[in-house]
């Protein structure tokens, strides 16, 4: 009795010794000279998603011939892009420059919390998007009375606390893992699996709630989009006039263009077996660097009230 109490005295204290408090982000290269490459490269391309969305937002707020539901869900797009891209491109270029590039266990635990609020509420809000322009083309009569502006703010707190339990679900379970030895996390940021892979338990559990949750999040969202835009195909198909469907396709294209950029990796990384490949790190750096600046450009570029909207705000600009 006396002997398995030391024992389980002495075990405990070894844990306590070699529990891992910090972790070391490899990022992408060890080379001096791609680390400046990349450090300038993504330092660009943050700057460009911050003035981007800004605009978008700003542009959205100032006038009022854009305060429709449309453009109400496209600046929160906007804004859910630039907290996807802060969350994780910040402390990406601070690892660049820094020479340890560590981040803390309870950083690594809120950085992994809140790419998937902020991923998981933008996944349920594309998807929110698509049943917006089904109203607008299926019911268009109608469409003022049920997107009312109460139905609008209503469905995107929804969309907020969707995401909300898909992050909580995603990052209570690495809290219950024990980290003792390796510390070296072969990514750019934290994420549930690849730091999972550091654990000394078994990540059986972990890893299948992962796909089981992530797998929900994106199949519920893409039969949404689906489902929306079979709909919306089969009414502009009934359109008589060449004209009238071309504008009604039109509105839809920009975020069927961002629906595919986001979705796609996310499907690839997150609805399969738990296991690490060669090309993670650019998949994920796709939907959370390169898919937040793209975005300004693909909804700025091929609307017009928006462009026209974004000159006379420079013009306001210009005679202040």
């Amino acid at each position: 009795m006396t002997q398995r109490l030391i024992d389980e005295v002495e075990g405990m204290a070894v844990n306590n010794e070699t529990k891992v408090t910090q972790f070391i982000l490899l990022g992408f290269s060890s080379n001096l000279n791609v680390q400046i490459m990349f450090f300038l490269l993504l330092l660009v391309i943050y700057l460009l998603t911050v003035a981007g969305n800004l605009l978008i937002l700003i542009t959205i707020y100032v006038d009022s011939q854009l305060h429709s539901p449309m453009y109400f869900f496209l600046s929160h797009l906007s804004f859910l892009d630039l907290g996807v891209s802060t969350v994780v491109v910040p402390k990406f270029l601070v690892n660049f420059i820094s020479q340890s590039k560590t981040i803390s266990y309870n950083d690594c635990i809120a950085q992994m919390f809140f790419i998937h609020f902020i991923g998981g509420t933008e996944c349920f809000h594309l998807s929110l998007m698509a049943y917006d322009r089904y109203v607008a083309i299926c019911y268009p009569l109608r469409y003022t009375m049920i997107m009312n502006k109460q139905a609008c703010l209503l469905l995107v707190a929804s969309t907020w606390v969707l995401g909300f339990i898909h992050a909580l679900a995603q990052a209570f379970p690495a809290t219950q893992l024990p980290f003792c030895g390796p510390n070296e996390i072969n990514h750019f940021f934290c994420d549930s699996q690849p730091l999972s892979v550091l654990a000394c338990s078994s990540t059986f559990i972990n890893e299948n709630s992962d796909i089981i949750n992530s797998g929900i999040l994106t199949l519920a969202c893409f039969l949404v989009v689906s489902i929306s835009y079979a709909y919306i195909i089969s009414t502009v198909l009934k359109i008589r006039s060449a004209e009238g469907r071309q504008k009604a396709f039109s509105t839809c294209a920009s975020h069927l263009l961002v629906v595919t950029l986001y979705f796609v990796p996310l499907v690839f990384m997150y609805m399969r077996p738990p296991v690490t490949l060669a090309g993670d790190k650019l998949i994920t750096g796709f939907y959370t660097i390169i898919t937040p600046v793209l975005n300004p450009f693909i909804y700025t570029l091929r609307n017009e009230k928006v462009k026209k909207a974004m000159k006379k705000l420079g013009g306001r600009t210009y005679m202040n």
